[in-house]
């Protein structure tokens, strides 16, 4: 990397700003990346005189994509941050007004799955020459707000820079929380459009290229030594990998440790992967959405190893899956607020670090024989199952959503990535795909954002240029937020996009039935003489809307059809659609039930059976629900 200079250089704000961005990285095992590679736009008066102009200054050095959507912009770029592994994210940029609180969505989802992204929304006059501008929020107490404040709560670095000068801090710790792995998520500069344009004379030095080492913190040794005690003491220990594993690249140190152990790894969303399905000790995922073999030694665990995953209620089963009286919990995790919880014996190291350590000083231990042949047994059991919710029935049926998943598993290799946020997807997902590389699966749980999966298959795929990108999306998904599709279109980046059209909140009318509300208001239907949405499929067609944003459409009937729809387009060079009618769970064998429960408050006094019924359910449920103390 360049020496640092000396001098000054007149530029705007906003050329300072974009001039700094194209000359930051990041460093971690020897490795460099581009830590803002891109930044995503859209124009209006608050951002189009200050950072557009400011990047055609710098179309060299930074390159542009245009967006379509705020949010989308957003999780494209998110992406792109998780598929390199934190290392590298976008940056994203609106005008004040609609444009920046449409990023709010998109914030929310970074800071909760902790991944970075640089949002750079405008703002309005610091100097205020008029009062109020076009699309000002006036707040009657408060002269200092504007709509941007929206994105205080779902940052994990807001500033507003109201100075020029005031650029170089802001700028400063912007990167720090980027490259920070224990604090990182969405970074917040707004920009008020006066200071954007505005001239200053700024220190050669700000532009000098930075390397920010991404850190790799090592465990305490007296943590160490508790977790180890914990761990030789446990008969029927249980793994639970999250997502952290990824993002520290601590897949081969946790499959050092559990060849060496013997101990299951089951995982959550965001820690599918972390072992091939077909490694040993690969139990599948864990919690309301998981398998039975996982869920079932969670329930027998005297001991839960958690790494890199935060405990969301999917994961605990809403706090009734560990059943064991004195179950105890090793939490190995980056940031102590994770680590801590669940009551566990903290481990607050960086994921790799802490299994490498753990992995030295257990050497020679094992788990009894008997709890090996035990979990593998089950393993073997489950995979039945999953070959069976995979088989059609005929090559002319109508597939069902795990046969969509099923002849997408005979095509794929590790190459494939595959992205999901919402849904009934997910459920699938997370039960019955057999992951075959540490990245095929990427399924944003922690917002399961609508609309995530289209947008963050373009960032995926700017990351991951070669590699097959799949879009998974069913009908109610794809309504939210197909209009990146024209981005993938305009800059020829080859996704596959698969609809899978079932008329309706799919995931929801589920969820909806069980707790005793009927399924209302959740099928895309006409409305019925008694004013519910059960009449006749809406005659919508998503194929052909895809196809007018401009993609290559293949319309997959029957199983046979999907087959060679997905085929041929694993194999095709430009953004192709399979649309596909799937056949519903009532009729055909769909996938396995859930194996553990997830807490959704019914109605505690109700007149219709439905709900009675299911608070009867609910209050047995409840009664299972324990605090880890």
């Amino acid at each position: 990397m360049s020496s640092r200079t000396t001098g000054t250089r007149r530029l705007t704000t906003a050329q300072a700003l974009i001039a700094f961005l194209a000359r930051q990285y990041t460093e971690r095992d020897g490795q460099y990346h581009r830590l803002i590679s891109a930044t995503w736009g859209i124009f209006g008066h608050g951002n189009v005189a200050g950072i557009g102009q400011a990047l055609i200054e710098s179309a060299d050095d930074m390159p542009f994509l245009q967006g379509r959507n705020e949010q989308a912009m957003v999780h494209a770029a998110v992406g792109h941050a998780r598929q390199t592994n934190r290392l590298s994210t976008h940056a994203v940029t609106t005008s004040i007004g609609p444009g920046a609180t449409n990023l709010v969505t998109g914030a929310a989802l970074a800071t909760i799955n902790r991944l970075p992204v640089l949002l750079l929304p405008g703002d309005t006059f610091a100097t205020r020459p008029a009062d109020p501008v076009l699309q000002q929020l006036e707040v009657p107490y408060a002269g200092d707000v504007s709509v941007n404040d929206t994105l205080r709560p779902v940052s994990a670095y807001f500033d507003r820079v109201t100075r020029p000068e005031a650029l170089i801090p802001a700028a400063l710790q912007a990167m720090r929380v980027l490259t920070d792995p224990a604090a990182t998520g969405a970074v917040t500069l707004a920009l008020p459009q006066d200071v954007q344009a505005e001239g200053h004379d700024w220190p050669e030095e700000f532009f000098a290229e930075r390397v920010w080492r991404v850190r790799r913190p090592q465990p305490d040794e007296a943590e160490i030594d508790a977790a180890v005690r914990a761990v030789r003491a446990a008969d029927r220990p249980l793994i639970i990998a999250g997502g952290g594993v990824h993002h520290s690249r601590a897949e081969a140190a946790l499959a050092a440790f559990a060849a060496a152990t013997g101990i299951p790894v089951a995982s959550t969303q965001a820690g599918k992967g972390s072992l091939p399905h077909d490694h040993p000790a690969d139990v599948g995922g864990i919690g309301h959405t998981g398998t039975a073999t996982a869920d079932h030694l969670a329930r027998t665990a005297d001991l839960v190893i958690g790494v890199g995953t935060r405990y969301t209620d999917f994961t605990t089963a809403s706090s009734t899956l560990f059943a064991q009286p004195g179950v105890r919990f090793v939490n190995l995790n980056i940031t102590g607020f994770d680590a801590h919880k669940m009551a566990a014996l903290p481990l607050v190291a960086d994921a790799r670090a802490g299994l490498e350590h753990l992995t030295a000083a257990l050497a020679g231990h094992t788990v009894p024989a008997s709890y090996a042949a035990e979990y593998a047994g089950l393993k073997a059991d489950w995979e039945s199952r999953v070959t069976a919710a995979y088989t059609p029935r005929s090559e002319d049926a109508r597939p069902t959503q795990p046969q969509v998943l099923g002849v997408l598993d005979t095509l794929v290799t590790g190459d494939d990535i595959l992205i999901n946020a919402a849904g009934s997807l997910p459920g699938d997902l997370h039960k019955l795909w057999r992951a075959r590389s540490r990245d095929q699966y990427h399924v944003e749980y922690g917002y399961s954002c609508m609309g995530y999966e289209i947008p963050a298959a373009i960032g995926v795929a700017l990351a991951a240029p070669g590699r097959p990108v799949w879009a998974l999306v069913g009908d109610g998904t794809y309504l939210m937020n197909p209009t990146e599709i024209v981005t993938a279109v305009q800059e020829r980046v080859p996704i596959k996009v698969v609809i899978l059209q079932n008329h309706g909140y799919a995931s929801i009318g589920g969820l909806s039935e069980s707790v005793g509300a009927e399924r209302y208001g959740t099928a895309y239907r006409y409305r019925a003489p008694d004013t519910t949405y059960t009449g006749e499929p809406l005659p919508v067609d998503l194929a052909a809307n895809a196809a007018s944003l401009g993609m290559r459409v293949l319309r997959a009937h029957t199983i046979g059809d999907l087959r060679e729809a997905l085929a041929e387009a694993r194999a095709a060079t430009v953004p192709t659609c399979v649309y596909v009618e799937t056949e519903t769970a009532d009729t055909v064998s769909g996938a396995p039930p859930a194996e553990a429960w997830w807490d959704v408050p019914v109605a505690e006094t109700a007149t219709r059976t439905a709900a009675v019924k299911a608070r009867e359910e609910y209050d047995r449920h409840v009664a299972a629900r324990r605090r880890h103390l």
